[in-house]
């Protein structure tokens, strides 16, 4: 998906990649000399990569107290998931203007990776629901709505890491593919309602959780998303 063209780029797609798969929970501080100790960066590096994600919301970076990753209030929840609804609702107009056959192929692959992710690995299949949508905003040809797709839906990742009491993929799996198939039929209303209830029932999973996660190792934490040397 979107990536950084700067020196920072391996630790910002680390950082990022951890919190929407909701292995660095909301609240949870980031130290920036243990974030750089576990990529063997300066603090410098790890301050840029910082400073891109608190742009985006995922971060809360803070003068002379550090950062944290963000905490939505319940009331930033209901505007991001209304403003998401907006622009996916335009992301389903654009695309069912289009030749629905290569659009149908890219997602229908998208969404057999899901699916093997599903029974296997939780964390990569929260990932791979949220760029399901990603992808499709990047289908209809606009970098600037899929910036603002991208960002919106990475912001959910944490929303439903705040308040929802369990990841519900399969739920996500069978809308996705319903959408799908409505979009290889043509059927443009049938589309953008699916998309319209679809987001609805992702907002309808974000249930209040009063649990608190036990204490967290930011270093150990990282250390799973550390990226393989270049060959």
């Amino acid at each position: 998906m979107l990536k950084s063209s700067t020196r920072s780029a391996p630790v910002y797609d680390s950082l990022r990649r951890a919190i929407i798969e909701q292995a660095l929970k909301p609240g949870l501080k980031l130290p920036e000399d243990s974030i750089g100790e576990t990529f063997g960066v300066s603090r410098t590096t790890v301050r840029n990569a910082l400073v891109r994600l608190d742009a985006e919301g995922l971060v809360d970076l803070q003068p002379n107290r550090g950062a944290s990753v963000a905490t939505p209030t319940i009331e930033e929840a209901h505007d991001i998931f209304e403003m998401r609804h907006c622009l996916e609702t335009e992301v389903m107009r654009r695309l069912c203007e289009m030749d629905p056959a290569p659009i149908v192929k890219a997602l229908r692959e998208h969404l057999s990776e899901e699916e093997k992710c599903l029974a296997t690995d939780s964390t990569q299949s929260i990932r791979l629901a949220g760029e399901f949508h990603i992808l499709m905003a990047e289908m209809t040809g606009s970098k600037l709505l899929a910036n603002y797709v991208n960002e919106v839906v990475s912001r959910c990742s944490l929303i439903i890491a705040r308040f929802a009491k369990a990841h519900s993929g399969q739920c996500g799996l069978e809308e996705h593919t319903q959408i799908i198939e409505t979009l290889e039929r043509g059927d443009a209303s049938g589309a953008m309602e699916l998309m319209s209830t679809h987001l609805q029932c992702v907002q309808d999973r974000a249930l209040l959780n009063t649990t608190e996660d036990g204490a967290q190792d930011v270093s150990n934490i990282l250390s799973r998303y550390i990226p393989s040397p270049a060959k």
